[in-house]
């Protein structure tokens, strides 16, 4: 967990200037749901996107 605080701080926050609070919170929300669950590739998933390590999963299961 502390790994992904660190991710985020490094990656959004420290490079932005909200202008309120639910900006943030909006921004915050988008990165996490859009970027950081679906596309930031993921050296636990063999540098793949969790989108694209499931996408890889099923084609596996349709060619077998």
């Amino acid at each position: 967990m502390e790994s992904f605080w660190a991710t985020l701080k490094t990656e959004l926050v420290f490079h932005r200037c909200f202008a309120t609070r639910q900006q943030a919170i909006r921004e915050i929300t988008e990165y996490i749901e859009v970027f950081y669950n679906r596309q930031r590739i993921q050296k636990q998933l063999e540098y793949l996107s969790p989108a694209a390590l499931e996408r890889r999963y099923y084609e596996q299961r349709l060619a077998a």
